[in-house]
């Protein structure tokens, strides 16, 4: 009989950008839901038309690279025994569905508002840059505008 890891108390450290989305792996799901990833493959598996690719999908060996420092069901030989499965925002909810554990319902509730978070992060940054833009090209108008004066100024003294 396999152990079931520890719950972690935040789910954002399972979260990785791959492929341009949020996702988190099958071996992190397990975890947060307190089932064995074999379970976790096994009931996606048995409802497999609640999982379009935009929900789940299973990594390549070049995006298994790319996380492969975040993985830990390595072989001694430093491959992997799968290729796993990543997890959208709306893929965690619907395992949950698929799982109908109660500690399952409550740690989709707590991965989406990490979700959300991130969103809201992200969302942030690229309006803190925008202003920022803002300011730059304020700021070189201006730049201008003072050389000009003192190349004005420089004329008069001449």
């Amino acid at each position: 009989m396999s152990t079931i890891p520890a719950i972690a108390h935040d789910p954002n450290q399972y979260i990785v950008t791959l492929r341009g989305q949020r996702v988190i792996l099958d071996i992190s799901l397990a975890t947060l839901y307190g089932v064995p990833t074999k379970a976790l493959n096994q009931a996606v598996k048995r409802n497999h038309e609640r999982f379009p690719q935009e929900f789940m999908f299973q990594l390549t060996e070049e995006d298994a690279l790319l996380v492969r420092s975040q993985i830990v069901t390595l072989q001694n030989q430093g491959h992997f025994r799968y290729l796993p499965y990543a997890f959208t925002e709306h893929g965690v909810l619907m395992a949950a569905n698929v799982l109908n554990s109660p500690q399952a319902v409550k740690m989709s509730v707590a991965i989406v508002q990490a979700f959300v978070r991130l969103r809201r992060l992200t969302l942030s940054v690229e309006e803190l840059t925008k202003k920022m833009n803002t300011l730059e090209r304020g700021f070189l108008k201006h730049d201008e505008q003072i050389k000009a004066v003192f190349d004005a100024i420089r004329k008069l003294m001449a």
